[in-house]
């Protein structure tokens, strides 16, 4: 049935201690079912059957601290602390005190060696000793912990067989009793005491072997710690010769011209375990004096050529990034002349019986007068309540996770803020006067240069913000309108759970609209977090048909698990015109990574706007945490490599926070508004979510709860709709449909072949009537 006991110290992967068919308790409608059970490396893992073993194990457990326990003659369990428990059945008592006795001697041999291994590592990380004296006796103190390790072994077994033989003691003295099954006990005791018998001889032969095998274990050991001091020098030497570079770099450099357009390829697909390297600044032109003057690598695409032996099909479509170095100097003496001004500048371009002269631009929400806006028939409040001073302890927050899965382990409220995910991205219209400012403009290079600065300050509150807003629940909303006293509204739903989805619809009086589905991917890298948008945005105005399309860069949250939060925003953002007179018209933006070792100030965005034909129209630059400055290009060299540009002019700047906002989650005025009651919104906007407004009102034990009974009641449903599904297949028929989004639909978005969710424009008009028959009820 089972293999005899082959104890190993330290036994090699795929040549297991122990195997056997044994039962295994499932759940209360299957019970007990059959299970092919393998000990190896301190591990119990079980399949369904020995074809399993080669690609699916069911199920694994470590002895490593586990408990072990007898349950009744044929049943033992183990269990590691509450995250797992094996319940198991063995055929017979013998069969089940041999698996236990095998599962003891790999827990004791499992903790022998993980103590063995720190101290590996405690003598591997000392001070390495040249002399041969020191080696000795790191030598010897190696082969006694060895020694020792083994003589561990031995006391195990000799307490096994100490308890096995007071069992049969028993046994003997029951056959004075007339006999019933005692003459079959009999013999299962004297069994057992062969097998423990075994495992002792077993383990004095590796007592003896152990000593040779030190002295070639610690001189690899001692091999390996010069390895590692080698490879250290040369890291150390490497980083010297790159300081020096830097700082040769840095002080005394000037700009060369490579090849005919001072142009080289780049590789932009970077390893993303090395996203943070900093790298060499660019080259530093000799007028490049004034802050307004800088250079920026321009990536240029062009087709790839044909490889020698590589037919032209194989090859077509293909394209390769190049980047060219780009120096951009302030032209002095038409700085006067190309200020633009703004809408000075726009508004003198256009014919006095123009429409867009109608234009208004919309003030920032700090500017709005108290009266402007009422909810209620009050004024907008101007901050929420304070956060609560709660001590953060983990033990009240691992002790709800003892025996859960991953996927249903709830986050709680103290890492968060009272918003959620559709009022976070809402927050991206803040400063919404950019995109009136775009409006008026009728060049689409201009206009193209504001949307760039628009999607700069999408990221302003990023700089402070470090909690992290509620997820959505499938179907919630929020609307946003703010009309009245800001000149747009917003209507955003959470259309997909798996993966996280939001479909966001926002317009503007000034003749502007806007489009995203966000969506983003995790790399969680120990000490960072990377969150990878995936999604899409748009604008589109009205008036001149004109369409920007653009996907947001990279955000890095530092210091995941110690040190203080803070957040960096890196990455190539391009913004493509798609119609309308733009077409062809592209902005290339370059977010800054983080540099220890950069003397720009921190932050920083630069940027530059092409024409169809490649030629540089509008510079910008800034910072994506204060504000973005544009200038339009006057002149550029034949190879467009040197461009002069006007004089920059602000086309934002960030307002600054309320002063005691530090004390209410570091909320500006417009976020805190986002989350005021208002009448008349939809059922499941966020603005009605329980655990989100308790959370709001200080009480956050009470929040935890809400929102632990939201997400079972999701899941809930979720289970349900896969019962569903389930229960259709078996009786042939099709799946039932999955729930749809109530104000977005899933179709595709010409030019773009791929489906998009886009707002169906019912809303607005189902809220006037007051008809939520399309809610699903999710609170």
């Amino acid at each position: 049935m089972s293999d005899v006991v082959v104890p190993k110290g330290q036994p090699v992967s795929g040549v297991p201690e122990k195997k056997g068919w044994l039962f295994k308790w499932t759940n209360y409608l299957k019970g007990y079912q059959r299970r092919w059970f393998v000990l190896s490396n301190g591990l119990l893992s079980y399949y369904r059957n020995q074809a399993e073993m080669a690609h699916t194990c069911r199920g694994t457990i470590s002895l490593l601290g586990a408990l072990i326990h007898t349950a009744d003659s044929c049943t033992f369990v183990i269990s590691n602390g509450g995250t797992q428990t094996f319940h198991i059945r063995a055929h017979n008592e013998v069969e089940r005190q041999s698996w236990v006795t095998a599962l003891e001697l790999a827990k004791a041999k499992a903790i022998r060696a993980q103590e063995s291994d720190d101290d590996e590592d405690q003598m591997l990380s000392g001070p390495t000793a040249d002399g041969s004296g020191e080696g000795e006796g790191e030598d010897a103190g190696g082969i006694a912990r060895e020694l020792s390790a083994r003589f561990h072994d031995l006391r195990t077994c000799s307490e096994l067989i100490a308890k096995h033989g007071a069992a049969l003691q028993r046994s003997l003295v029951d056959l004075e009793i007339p006999p019933t099954d005692t003459t079959k006990q009999v013999s299962e005791r004297a069994t057992l005491f062969r097998i423990s018998c075994n495992a002792m001889m077993n383990a004095c032969s590796e007592f003896m072997s152990a000593a040779a095998a030190s002295s070639a274990r610690m001189s690899r050991a001692l091999q390996h710690e010069r390895e590692q001091k080698m490879r250290l020098q040369e890291v150390v030497e490497q980083l010297a010769r790159q300081h020096d570079s830097l700082e040769k770099t840095v002080t005394g450099r000037s700009t060369p011209h490579t090849g005919a357009n001072g142009s080289g390829q780049s590789n932009d697909t970077e390893d993303d375990e090395h996203e943070f390297f900093d790298a060499v600044e660019e080259e530093v032109h000799p007028a490049m004096e004034d802050k307004t003057s800088f250079v920026m690598k321009v990536p240029v695409n062009r087709k790839s050529a044909v490889k020698e032996g590589e037919s032209s099909d194989e090859s077509e479509g293909e394209t390769v990034t190049e980047t060219q170095q780009v120096i951009f100097v302030e032209d002095k003496e038409r700085a006067a002349e190309s200020n633009m001004g703004g809408t000075d500048a726009t508004v003198a371009d256009k014919t006095p019986d123009s429409k867009e002269e109608d234009i208004k631009v919309w003030p920032h929400v700090s500017e709005v007068p108290p009266g402007a806006a009422l909810v209620e028939g009050r004024p907008r409040r101007t901050r929420v309540p304070d956060k609560p001073n709660y001590p953060l302890s983990l033990w009240s927050i691992m002790k709800n996770c003892i025996g859960k899965e991953l996927s249903k382990i709830p986050i709680p409220v103290n890492f968060s803020e009272p918003l959620s995910m559709l009022q976070r991205l809402t927050e991206d219209y803040e400063y919404s006067y950019i995109l009136d400012q775009a409006a008026k403009c009728t060049d689409p290079a201009q206009q193209l240069a504001y949307v760039a600065a628009f999607t700069v300050s999408s990221y302003a509150t990023t700089a402070n913000r470090t909690t992290k807003p509620f997820n959505p629940l499938l179907g919630e909303t929020y609307e946003c309108d703010r009309m009245a006293d800001l000149g747009w509204r917003a209507i955003s739903e959470q259309v997909s759970h798996h993966p996280p989805m939001v479909a966001q619809f926002c317009e503007g009086q000034a003749g502007w609209q806007c489009w995203q589905e966000f969506t983003m991917t995790t790399k969680f890298r120990g000490k960072y977090l990377q969150l990878v948008p995936l999604g899409g945005a748009y604008a589109e105005f009205l008036a001149t048909g004109n369409k920007y399309t653009w996907r947001k860069v990279t955000t890095t949250v530092h210091n995941i698990i110690v040190g203080k939060l803070w957040v960096d925003n890196h990455g190539d953002m391009e913004i493509v015109g798609e119609a309308g007179p733009a077409a062809g018209y592209v902005a290339h933006l370059k977010y800054l990574p983080y540099g220890y070792f950069s003397k720009d100030t921190q932050r920083k965005v630069t940027g530059v706007i092409k024409d169809p034909q490649g030629v540089p129209r509008y510079v910008v630059q800034g910072h994506w945490d204060s504000r973005v400055e544009l200038a339009p290009v006057t002149s550029a060299s034949a190879d467009n490599t040197v461009c002069k540009t006007g004089k920059f002019s602000v086309a934002w700047e960030r307002v600054p926070a309320p002063p005691d906002s530090d004390k209410w989650y570091n909320f500006t005025l417009l976020a805190a508004q986002l989350n005021e009651p208002e009448p008349d919104v939809a059922p499941t906007d966020s603005r009605r979510r329980p655990d989100q407004r308790l959370m709001e009102e200080g009480l956050w034990d009470e929040a935890n709860t809400e929102k632990l009974r939201l997400e079972e009641k999701q899941r809930a449903v979720r289970r349900a709709l896969e019962a569903d599904a389930e229960s259709a297949a078996a009786r042939g028929a099709p799946p039932p449909a999955p729930p749809r989004p109530a104000w977005f639909a899933r179709q595709a978005a010409p030019p773009a072949p791929h489906l998009r969710h886009l707002y169906t424009h019912r809303y607005w008009e189902c809220k006037r009537k007051q008809d939520w028959s399309a809610c699903p009820d999710i609170f």
